[in-house]
């Protein structure tokens, strides 16, 4: 690449990180008269046909609240898509910033609904766009803002986790992630966490052959087998209460030879876990947490092995 290619290409990259795709494209594609077969030039000339692209896309979307939420949607095609090139850095990180930036232009515009459900995803979103721009006291921020407009959604809960985790804040990370898989695992977006702690878990369990929305109920089980999961909380009596009865319910479903056992297995698993841990935080009797431990080993013996080490 020449010296006039190389500061052409800056500019594209200045252009994508201002949020500009279109003059960034404009310039790129007269870049490949002398430089055909340059890999940065190709990876940043897919960023910027991608994102030409996704406005596009996203323009024939006419409600502002379906367009914000196909916003984040857009993200995760992108990285699907360029995931099968070599990564150059400069271009994926500048597209980020930009991408991200615009989003957040957006996200803000909603920040004064009134509907409580949408306000926490707007807040939510705008957490997101500011935790991918390495702003992590605004991510906190909102994303706290968020869980105290619409307390108990699981996708909140992990993304504030996952800030806490990224500021170095371990233990509440890990107390909060482990509250978000408990509450809801399914509806938690694993492509937007990034910390280590919670990457580095995922990666685990995938490595055990789960895949798809089973991946997400078998997360928070193999958190607590690897000890990863570590910060116990004391339930309500309300919440015992509930626990209890949903165990009970779960129970009865996976006696039935038609049940869905791949969800309502680590399911299981994780609830019998937070029971023994009311169990041993209550000071109860421990012949309770032997009984756990029984329904343990016949539902899963590998867990049951793993567990007890």
């Amino acid at each position: 690449m020449n010296i006039q290619t190389e500061a052409k290409l800056k500019e594209v990259l200045e252009l994508l990180r201002q949020g500009n795709p279109f003059d960034a494209q404009s310039i790129i594609s007269s870049l490949f008269e002398n430089d055909l077969d340059s890999y940065e030039l190709n990876y940043t000339n897919k960023c910027c046909v991608f994102w030409v692209e996704s406005i596009k896309r996203l323009n024939y979307i006419k409600d502002v609240f379906e367009r914000s939420e196909a916003l984040l949607l857009e993200w995760k095609t992108f990285q699907s898509y360029i995931s099968k090139e070599e990564t150059y850095e400069p271009a994926f990180f500048a597209m980020q910033y930009g991408f991200f930036s615009n989003a957040l232009k957006e996200f803000t515009n909603f920040i004064e609904v009134k509907d409580a459900l949408q306000r926490a995803e707007v807040f939510k979103n705008a957490g997101i766009c500011y935790k991918k721009l390495g702003d992590f006291v605004n991510a906190k921020a909102f994303l706290s803002e968020a869980n105290k407009i619409y307390p108990g959604l699981s996708e909140v809960i992990a993304e504030l986790a996952d800030c806490l985790a990224l500021c170095g804040e371990d233990k509440y990370a890990k107390l909060f992630f482990r509250e978000a898989f408990f509450i809801g695992p399914e509806d938690i977006d694993l492509d937007f966490l990034d910390s280590e702690l919670i990457r580095c878990l995922i990666s685990k369990t995938k490595e055990k052959g789960f895949t798809g929305k089973v991946l997400h109920y078998w997360i928070p089980v193999f958190g607590v087998l690897s000890g990863v999961l570590n910060i116990k909380r004391e339930l309500t009596s309300v919440e015992v209460a509930r626990l209890k009865k949903d165990i009970y319910a779960m129970e009865m479903e996976y006696k039935d030879p038609a049940c869905n056992s791949e969800v309502i297995v680590p399911k299981l698993l994780n609830n019998y876990f937070w029971l023994m841990d009311h169990y041993e935080l209550s000071r109860e009797n421990p012949a309770k947490i032997n009984e756990m431990l029984i329904k343990i080993k016949v539902l899963d013996s590998s867990v049951y092995d793993a567990y007890i080490k």
